[in-house]
């Protein structure tokens, strides 16, 4: 219960500061949001959700070796609460002394309250986010069938507040956008007080790190300053992006750590390969690891379109008008969580149920389903963008129809992946190799913001280019689905006795 709320609160604040991050973005400065173009805005949502993927990895790490699993959720649920009161400075001083009048410009604070706030999120979720499903599968003693059972119900509490959040963030956003950004870290704060008075519960779960000999002791002692040294630069270097003293080009730093991501993944699998000292059945699973990689990369650039391309279309070309009342552009960012609530238990149930009649679907196919199935729903959105560019508003059915879509893809293919990784990770490399997939997500997510700038229709001659960006998406996903399924054989004969 403890877990399940932490967590339930913390997706609520992520996805409900996820719900306005573009659209505040690229709002003008006159209506309350900062004037970024849609490149800008693209870039700085990819380079975000990019980070908190990508943190994740030093955040465990950290965990088993110097603040242990629950001081680390503890920490990073704080840091996560500041960095989203941080985003809501200037709403509140504008509360404080009265100020309802549109801005000309942005001030100092609009700007470096803005980006220091997505910096401490960043660095809280890598702290909060791997550390406390570890606890959660702590809970359970190994071969215990409740551990399924256990993370299912887990996973609700992440859906619940993905549906709960951006339906209440987007309402006071109504109002100010700054003050969605503080309903969130409230959200954070809930959390963070269940999470301390019902603390007792996890009472000898993830209590210390893992450290167990002289020599590990001695190495955290070490790692402890290393780790201050580090916290002091970071400190420095935020300090120096805070003032503004260093102009900051989103696009090419979105661009760069693109490239750095994938030479990382790929040059240490390929080092894994080569000198791991494996046999050359687990080398084979290791290679199947790095082709998924690819089309999981391509699955996450188009599913994470959700809360940059697909919001701004709902913000500027979709009928959102009931009975005289605007819904919200935020509301559609729950329609993803409703899907997953409603018919997660029926995928999970189908799987079982093939199983047993020996038709389930091979790993590699069920990746090829839920590319199909993103491809699919892109291919509804071309026809909303036609209608888009005729001048016309599209009905929220095309949205509606396709994150549906979207929704099967994923549950064809997120959950499928990380198992299948547990089961191709050469023993030694369990957690590397987790690592390694996570990366794949968090390279999905960094081009999907750089897709975003160019395919959100921010100009006349991009609305008019949309239908043929949008084709260009289908063409590509697609595509990628037909060369996964050719490669299936292959696939299959590499990954040995793992189905």
């Amino acid at each position: 219960m403890t877990l399940f709320f932490t967590e339930m609160w913390e997706r609520f604040s992520y996805y409900g500061m996820r719900a306005l991050l573009i659209l505040f973005m690229t709002k003008a400065i006159v209506d309350g949001g900062l004037g970024f173009d849609d490149k800008t805005a693209g870039a700085i949502y990819g380079l975000y959700t990019m980070g908190v993927y990508l943190l994740a990895l030093p955040g465990g790490w950290l965990a088993d070796r110097l603040f242990g699993l629950k001081k680390s959720v503890w920490y990073g649920g704080i840091i996560i609460a500041l960095g989203h009161f941080m985003m809501a400075l200037p709403g509140i001083e504008n509360w404080i002394i009265g100020s309802s009048g549109p801005k000309e410009s942005l001030s100092a604070l609009d700007t470096n309250s803005f980006f220091l706030g997505l910096i401490l999120i960043v660095l809280g979720t890598g702290l909060l986010k791997p550390n406390i499903s570890s606890i959660v599968g702590q809970l359970y003693p190994a071969g215990s069938s409740k551990r399924d059972a256990g993370f299912s119900i887990f996973y609700m509490g992440i859906n619940l507040g993905g549906f709960i959040a951006p339906i209440a963030c987007s309402t006071v956003a109504e109002y100010d956008m700054h003050l969605g950004f503080g309903l969130a870290g409230l959200g954070m704060v809930f959390g963070l007080i269940q999470y301390k008075l019902t603390g007792k519960s996890l009472e000898g779960f993830g209590d210390q790190p893992v450290v167990e000999t002289e020599k590990e002791i001695t190495s955290q002692k070490k790692l402890k300053t290393i780790t201050s040294s580090i916290g002091i630069v970071l400190a420095v270097v935020i300090g120096i992006l805070f003032t503004g003293i260093i102009p900051i080009d989103a696009s090419s730093i979105a661009g760069a750590s693109g490239t750095v991501i994938a030479v990382v993944a790929f040059g240490y699998l390929g080092y894994v390969i080569a000198f791991g000292g494996l046999q050359k059945a687990d080398k084979n699973k290791v290679g199947v690891i790095a082709i998924l990689f690819i089309f999981s990369a391509m699955f996450w650039s188009g599913f994470e379109q959700a809360g940059s391309t697909l919001n701004l279309f709902a913000e500027r070309f979709t009928d959102r008008t009931i009975f005289g009342w605007d819904i919200p552009t935020g509301y559609f960012q729950s329609i993803n969580s409703l899907f997953i609530i409603i018919f997660a238990p029926f995928f999970a149930a189908l799987w079982v149920w093939l199983g047993r009649m020996n038709l389930e679907p091979s790993s590699p196919l069920k990746f090829t389903f839920g590319l199909l199935l993103l491809g699919l729903g892109f291919f509804v959105m071309y026809f909303a963008t036609k209608i888009a560019a005729s001048g016309e508003l599209a009905a929220p059915s095309w949205l509606i129809i396709t994150y549906l879509l979207h929704t099967f893809g994923e549950l064809s293919l997120s959950p499928v992946g990380l198992s299948l990784v547990t089961k191709l990770a050469p023993n030694g490399y369990g957690g590397q190799m987790m690592g390694i997939w996570f990366l794949s997500v968090a390279l999905g997510n960094l081009f999907a913001g750089l897709i975003a700038g160019e395919a959100s229709g921010g100009t006349e001659e991009g609305i008019a280019a949309m239908p043929d960006q949008y084709m260009m998406i289908v063409y590509t996903v697609v595509g990628s689905a037909i060369v996964l399924f050719l490669l299936k054989s292959t696939l299959k004969k590499m990954m040995g006795e793992v189905n």
